[in-house]
């Protein structure tokens, strides 16, 4: 027969759970357990991810908590130094959707309400939400438990029957077994008490960490988190190496002496417990559209008609009389590029095409809602003088152009709609927004006028253990000196957006492999320090992000004290599960960035309108001006953003860009692993090397890279044009690279084969082109991304620099 863990930490126990929770969900699918509780300390970070990793072992998810619980007679909102400040703990677990609601809000109240030195509950929020949740008498350190330890035994009976008449029927007598003596005296009056009063028993194991080996690495990371020497003798450890996930054979042999019953019960809450965490629809709040508009979807095709009328100067749905010839898009944006007025595709009938394509995909994925949304915060800066500027792919969408969101047209600039939003794979689109750093919290504060203080939070994040930092910690906490550390820190390669792990490391670099070979002291650090590595090491607040929902946010995700300082001080809380959690479950997230260059860029304009009378914004300042290229080839970066480092002022050195197709291509070049090809791009569009494709009909998707793939958009053309794929399609071969999916990638070869080599190429062109993509799509930068404006700098250099001085802190 088999049996259940109910009460399990992962790492998001922080700095006291060792286990990831996809090795949890493995190892009790590889021990044959039908199922698997999560209950971290005072907080449910994990569970999506739990419940997600789970799924995959086709075992079920059981969301849990392990709270800590004021005293009796105290509330959570006492703050007391004698009798706050060692609370109890309370293992609670979701028997139903009601029983998860509940988890949240109590895990939410601990949060901001009770969090004195520890996240607390109260008895009467635990009777106030109590409905749908079983109840356990906890581990030593829970009440009823305690109280049998110090000896006040009717006092721990009295909490008994309370917790039997706040949880009927879903209150179970723990049994825990970790060879601790007072432990065994606890049982045997758990033992009496639940005979006496027909409570059932559960046996658990107080897994801190995966299997038994790993409880080295978790008595370090307990060094970590104390901040105390590992050869301390009075240093808080674990007594023993027993807190892992034990077989069930080794949980029966313990408990079914004692409480036979105990180990089948844990199946028997299992099978009570049924939660859905997910649901098919988002929660997109509602936006206030106007009373003459009966759909969102009504007014966003309006409001994008009366946008393309005034972005093209053409109707969006009358024909006209040269609806093939291309527009004269140059008359009417200092930003179009100078060849768009010869741009195929600009023409009115493929404009409005694209127009009705991409409303046709937004409508049918269900976000016209999130466009309005954003249209409106942009409406507002607008009318409040506020600069704004969008990156990313929402640059590939006409709609995003057309309502005002973006600058940079797309179908001039090539930009792909599908990049941005695929009607293959339905996900929340994600247009990210910057704003002027000094002026950003007006946009969060207008976010929440809008939709709710109790509907908007900001978002966490984990910090991780990365390679460096694990074996300094870890030297510090074995006293190991800090030169010593620093002759292995210095040899771990730390290249921006390429890390690489402490195993990797030392299979790269010949001298690190030496000192772990030879010198006994710094092998025990680097082995030590990789049994840490990448472990979850503290909580903080994401820079940018904001949630926002459709009703309270608490009944979609739990809610955590501030970790750092809010976006603006209406925001006084952030959710418990990370972004990629929050999408999942259908919710809106948001960037909001503060970005000091759109800062600078707007005082140097003031400057320029005072001492020169000449009025620009991101809107008008020229970016095709010969003086703007001169200025980067001549390597007068100074302060521009993205271009003003030496690596960047070499690379315009050397590039000598004449047009602003070239600055695009250097940003995406300038990035581990597509550097290696600067000098190849250079001197094929210097005319010094030739320009080579695999086959010449790839001239149409590479050309303008001089036949070197650089952008993601062009691997998506490429599979399109060579083997027939849609550009929906196409994308995905980027995301199997990307995740380094090997059987989807091998998928992707052979339907590209085939389309290849029904389009009449040949096998051997079809093979080199797809490993070209292969190669090429791990480093791929969207073009739209790569987008930047440092003309100003150019028109008016005196101005430029005087903002920036001026802009610091201080100055």
């Amino acid at each position: 027969m088999s049996f259940v863990h109910l009460h399990v930490h992962s790492e998001y126990s922080l700095l006291d759970g060792l286990s990831r929770v996809k090795d949890l969900a493995a190892r009790a699918a590889e021990l044959g357990m039908p199922a698997l509780a999560l209950t971290d300390h005072g907080a449910m970070h994990g569970a999506i991810e739990f419940a997600d990793a789970c799924a995959e072992k086709g075992i079920k998810p059981i969301i849990g908590i392990e709270s800590y619980l004021a005293r009796w007679g105290r509330r959570m909102q006492d703050r007391d130094g004698t009798h706050d400040r060692s609370p109890y703990h309370l293992l609670l677990l979701a028997q139903n959707n009601q029983g998860y609601k509940n988890l949240m809000r109590l895990a939410t109240r601990s949060q901001l309400e009770g969090f004195y030195y520890k996240p607390r509950l109260d008895h009467m929020a635990l009777r106030e939400h109590a409905e749908g949740i079983i109840c356990t008498s906890g581990c030593m350190a829970g009440e009823v438990p305690r109280l049998i330890g110090l000896g006040q035994v009717e006092e721990a009976r009295e909490r008994l029957l309370w917790y039997r008449e706040v949880f009927p029927d879903r209150f179970y007598i723990e049994l825990q077994d970790h060879d601790i003596p007072e432990l065994a005296q606890i049982n045997r009056q758990l033992l009496e008490w639940a005979r006496e009063f027909s409570l059932p028993l559960i046996a658990t194991n107080d897994a801190h960490y995966v299997r038994r080996e790993d409880a080295k690495a978790q008595d370090l990371m307990l060094c970590l988190q104390t901040q105390t020497m590992f050869d301390d003798p009075k240093r808080m450890r674990m007594n023993n190496d027993s807190y892992y996930l034990r077989t069930a054979e080794e949980m029966r042999a313990i408990f079914d002496p004692i409480a036979p019953e105990a180990a089948a019960n844990t199946l028997r809450i299992a099978e009570q417990c049924d939660v859905s965490l997910k649901s098919k629809t988002f929660h997109l709040p509602v936006f206030n559209r106007p009373a003459v508009f009966d759909t969102d979807t009504a007014y966003l095709r309006q409001l994008c008609e009366r946008g393309f009328e005034e972005r093209y100067g053409i109707s969006p749905t009358l024909p006209a009389p040269a609806d093939d010839t291309p527009i004269a898009l140059t008359r009417r944006s200092s930003l179009a590029l100078p060849t768009a007025d010869n741009h195929p595709n600009m023409t009115p009938r493929h404009l409005r095409e694209r127009l009705d394509y991409e409303l046709g995909v937004i409508v049918e994925m269900g976000f016209a809602t999130y466009f309005l949304i954003v249209w409106d915060l942009i409406r507002f800066c607008r009318e409040n003088g506020i600069w704004w500027n969008v990156r990313g792919s929402a640059a590939g969408s006409m709609v995003s152009h057309v309502l005002g969101l973006t600058y940079i047209e797309p179908v001039s600039n090539d930009l792909l709609f599908e990049r941005f939003l695929n009607p293959g794979r339905v996900s929340m689109p994600d247009i990210d927004m910057d704003f002027p750093d000094d002026q950003r919290n007006r946009l969060v504060d207008y976010t929440i006028e809008t939709y709710g203080k109790d509907q908007v939070a900001q978002i966490i994040t984990f910090g991780t253990m990365q390679a460096r930092a694990a074996l300094k910690d870890v030297g510090r906490a074995l006293g190991i000196s800090l030169p010593e550390v620093t002759r292995l820190t210095s040899l771990v390669p730390a290249v921006p957006g390429k890390p690489v792990n402490l195993k990797q490391a030392l299979e790269d670099v010949p001298d690190l492999k030496r000192i772990y070979q030879t010198e006994p002291q710094l092998r025990d650090l680097y082995d030590k320090a990789v049994s840490v590595e990448g472990t979850t090491r503290n909580a903080g607040t994401h820079a940018a992000g904001v949630v926002i929902a459709d009703r309270p946010l608490i009944e979609y995700v739990p809610l955590h004290r501030l970790t750092g300082t809010p976006l603006t001080e209406k925001l006084n809380a952030v959710t418990q599960y990370e972004m990629t959690q929050l999408e999942a479950i259908g919710l809106l997230k948001m960037d909001y960035l503060g970005l000091r260059t759109l800062t600078i860029m707007r005082r140097a304009c003031e400057l320029i309108e005072q001492r020169h009378g000449k009025r620009l914004d991101l809107n008008s300042i020229p970016i095709h001006e010969k003086a703007i290229y001169d200025m980067l080839s001549r390597g007068d970066v100074a302060g521009l953003f993205q271009v003003e480092g030496s690596g960047m002022r070499n690379l315009m050195l050397n590039m000598r860009p004449s047009r602003f197709e070239h600055v695009v291509a250097a940003l995406a070049f300038f990035r581990p692993g597509p550097m290696e090809h600067i000098p190849d791009y250079v001197r094929r569009m210097h005319g010094e090397a030739k320009v080579e494709y695999r086959h010449p009909d790839l001239a149409q998707s590479l050309a303008e890279t001089y036949g070197i793939i650089v952008y993601q958009e062009q691997i998506m053309r490429v599979a399109r044009d060579i083997a027939g794929y849609s550009v929906g399609e196409a994308d995905t071969i980027r995301k199997a690279v990307s995740k380094k999916n090997a059987e989807q990638l091998l998928k992707h070869r052979n339907k590209f084969k085939d389309g290849a080599l029904g389009k009449g190429y040949s096998a051997e062109v079809a093979d080199g082109i797809f490993s070209d993509i292969e190669y090429f799509a791990r480093y791929g930068f969207p073009k739209a991304h790569a987008a930047i404006t440092p003309s100003s700098h150019a028109k008016r250099p005196g101005s430029s620099r005087i903002t920036r001085l001026s802009s610091w802190p201080g100055s």
